[in-house]
Parts: C-alpha cells; sequence; structure tokens
C-alpha cells in the first residue's frame, strides 16, 4: 500500500520559499475545495486571482483533454495553431499589434522592461535607461522584477540590484512630474496595487502618465498580471480607465488555473524583438494557449456584468460583517479584486484572521500584513459567496 502523503513531506523535501496550510487540498469543483479529510472549504482566494473559471472546469478540461491527445509541445523553432489562435484574440479584443507567450507573470513583466530598455537604447541611445516604478508594487521574483517593484523586504537581500530603477509614491502624479527626464525609458504601473494591498489607481494618475511618456518619448508599461482577464469587471483594467499602455503584461487568470503569462505590445515595439534577442522555452506551449483561448471565449458580456454584480455582493458582505464588529477601516477594489483594510487595533494581523478563517472552511487572502484580499472564480455563485461569507463572520468572531 502506498504510503499516505502528508503536510509535514513538504518540510522534509521542499525547499521552505513558503508557509502552506496545515491542510492539503486534494479535490475541487467551481469555488468548493476538499481536503484529505473531506473537510470542505469555499474558495474566495482563486489561486490568487488564478482560476478565473473555478476549480475543475469542465469546459476547459475539454479543452485541455483535446489538445492533449494532438499536441504538447514543438519548441520555439516552430509555431502551433493553438498558439496563433490565442494572439489573434488577444490582438483583436486589446490595443496590442503582436504578443510574446511565456509562462508566468515575472517572465511577462521580465519581457516588458527588457523590451522597454532595448526600444529607448535602439531609438535614443544607451542613456535612456531609467525605469520609474512605485512604492509597494510587485512585479514578480526574478531579479530584475524584484528590483522594480517597489518593496524592498523582497529584494534587499538579493544585492547589489539592477541600477536604473526609482520607486515613487503611487497616485503621485506631481512626484512623476517632477523626477521624469530625458534619461525616463519606462514607467511600470499595476492599475490597481495588488500584492500591496489592493489600491486602485485614480483615474487622472494614469491619464497623467500617458501624457508625460507621450511628452518624454517613454515607454508605459501596465502590470496587468491580476487585474486581468476579467478580474476587474472589463477583459483588462486600462479598458475601464480609458488610458493605453504601450505595453501590458498578463498572466494569472488568463489561464484559468494552467501557467502562462503574456506580454501585449504596439508594433513598434513588438519590433525591437528580433529572433534571438529574447526567448523562452515553453512559451506558447499549445496546452496552455489551448486553455487561454477557451479562457477568452468565455468571458463574453454576461459574465463580465456578472463580476461587476459580485464585486456589489461581496462589498454589502464586507460592510454588514465590518457594521457588526467594527473589524475594517475600507474596502476597495475593482471587480473581483477587493480588499479590506483592518482597523487600527487589529493592522499586522491580516495572517491571523485568514487561519482562523480556514478552520471555518474559507480560503481567503492577504494583501500585506493589514489587508484581506478577496480574488474568487468570476463566476462564483451567489449561494457560494453567502456560505463563505457566513464562514468569515464566525472567523471574525472568534478573531476580534
Amino acid at each position: 500500500m502506498a504510503e499516505k502523503i502528508t503536510r509535514d513531506w513538504f518540510d522534509r523535501y521542499m525547499v521552505p520559499c513558503f508557509a502552506p496550510a496545515p491542510f492539503i487540498p486534494v479535490r475541487a469543483a467551481g469555488s468548493r475545495v476538499w481536503d484529505q479529510s473531506g473537510k470542505e472549504y469555499i474558495d474566495l482566494a482563486g489561486g490568487i486571482a488564478v482560476n478565473s473559471l473555478g476549480h475543475a472546469n469542465a469546459n476547459l478540461a475539454a479543452a485541455l483533454a483535446e489538445q492533449a491527445g494532438k499536441l504538447w509541445h514543438i519548441g520555439n523553432g516552430y509555431t502551433n495553431e493553438p498558439v496563433l489562435r490565442l494572439a489573434k484574440r488577444l490582438v483583436d479584443a486589446t490595443f496590442a499589434d503582436k504578443v510574446f507567450f511565456c509562462n508566468s507573470g515575472a517572465e511577462a513583466n521580465e519581457a516588458a522592461l527588457k523590451l522597454a530598455r532595448k526600444y529607448a537604447h535602439d531609438r535614443h541611445g544607451a542613456h535612456k535607461q531609467e525605469i520609474i516604478a512605485f512604492t509597494n508594487s510587485f512585479h514578480g521574483r526574478t531579479l530584475f522584477t524584484v528590483t522594480v517593484g517597489g518593496q524592498p523586504k523582497y529584494s534587499a537581500d538579493y544585492a547589489p540590484l539592477p541600477p536604473g530603477v526609482t520607486h515613487l509614491p503611487y497616485n503621485d502624479l506631481n512626484a512623476v512630474e517632477n523626477h521624469i527626464s530625458d534619461k525616463t525609458c519606462a514607467i511600470i504601473v499595476e492599475p490597481i496595487v495588488g500584492e500591496g494591498g489592493v489600491i486602485p489607481a485614480d483615474p487622472a494618475f494614469l491619464a497623467g502618465l500617458r501624457t508625460l511618456c507621450d511628452r518624454h518619448q517613454a515607454t508605459l508599461i501596465f502590470d496587468e498580471v491580476q487585474t486581468g482577464a476579467g478580474r476587474t469587471g472589463a477583459l483588462y483594467a486600462y479598458q475601464t480607465y480609458g488610458v493605453e499602455p504601450d505595453i501590458l503584461t498578463s498572466a494569472k487568470g488568463l489561464g484559468g488555473g494552467f501557467p502562462i503569462g503574456a506580454m501585449l505590445a504596439k508594433e513598434a515595439w513588438a519590433q525591437v524583438f528580433q529572433p534571438g534577442t529574447h526567448g523562452t522555452t515553453f512559451g506558447g506551449n499549445p496546452l496552455a494557449a489551448t486553455v487561454a483561448d477557451k479562457v477568452l471565449s468565455l468571458l463574453d458580456d454576461e459574465l463580465l456584468q456578472g463580476v461587476r454584480e459580485r464585486h456589489d455582493i461581496i462589498v454589502s458582505h464586507l460592510e454588514q460583517l465590518n457594521a457588526r464588529h467594527g473589524v475594517f477601516s475600507a474596502v476597495r477594489g475593482k471587480g473581483l479584486l477587493i480588499g479590506a483594510a483592518l482597523a487600527e487595533r487589529w493592522r499586522g494581523k491580516a495572517k491571523t484572521l485568514t487561519n482562523l478563517a480556514a478552520e471555518e472552511g474559507l480560503i481567503a487572502l492577504i494583501a500585506g500584513p493589514d489587508v484581506l484580499r478577496f480574488a474568487p472564480a468570476l463566476d462564483i455563485s451567489t449561494e457560494e459567496l453567502e456560505t463563505g461569507f457566513a464562514r468569515l463572520e464566525r472567523a471574525v468572531a472568534r478573531f476580534v
């Protein structure tokens, strides 16, 4: 008989980059997850905004199974039908003229930052290399992206870091205007700061960044790794702001749980990457492309309207819970990316609350030590929301 797998195997065999929960999920359907003991959880985390159409979605599973019987991998010396179909769908639906596929959000941001640097180098010379990013931002875990991310706790131990990166306050257009110069090659910004606390950009801030980039011939990059693929109630958040970037990065929900990343770019930028300038072994994999294409085909107007409606339902639940317990100081976000900031008395204890929620049968996220984050499946049912927030209330009652 096979040896039973237990949580302590993680401590024995895995590099301890993570501190996973004490239970091990083994089965899931929609927005419900079951662990090894059969305990049920309502999932309001969505695999960190990844499972955009829930767990074990039948449409995605069928598309994957069909492609698995045809072609798994062919290498970047060839192209394939699924990736071409996916690229056309993204170009048709967005500002972009071309797409580069990779495997994660970090890889997509790495590609975007490299492309912006090379574009400036080729057009203007080596002096134009500064990248402006924002405090509390998060753009990935490669050495370049963790440097550009505005959270020193993730980068300080890896010095010396790549130079030429400046961090300015988020939503502070004056700070950017006072700093940007002809040496600036790019500004990278999250339309909603995700890991740093679920903080939406002011519309005037993003519009102002577009104006400044045009004035100084700098590239505007939108990191939509977390906000993309329907998460905010539009296909991409830039569409709700009415501000077009030059480059956009996408991942997480794009694959509905299957690993994929994408960099979308306007034609002038895309042409800077020629054979040999950048690459990937697994990017554009037929399996990943097939699943992502199916995800996008299901993100129709009705589903996106449902995202906006579910936003209101979740906010209402949080406000009602807060009226009874006074645990939150603010609720913010767009669509199904929502943050609830803990009141001063409980600051720093967001993880404690999510641990209690798990004990009550609810999976939720944090966005830093002070904010609960909710990023459920875009099609989560109202019944699952009702059940989930009843469980959260039990956790809050124990927490306060």
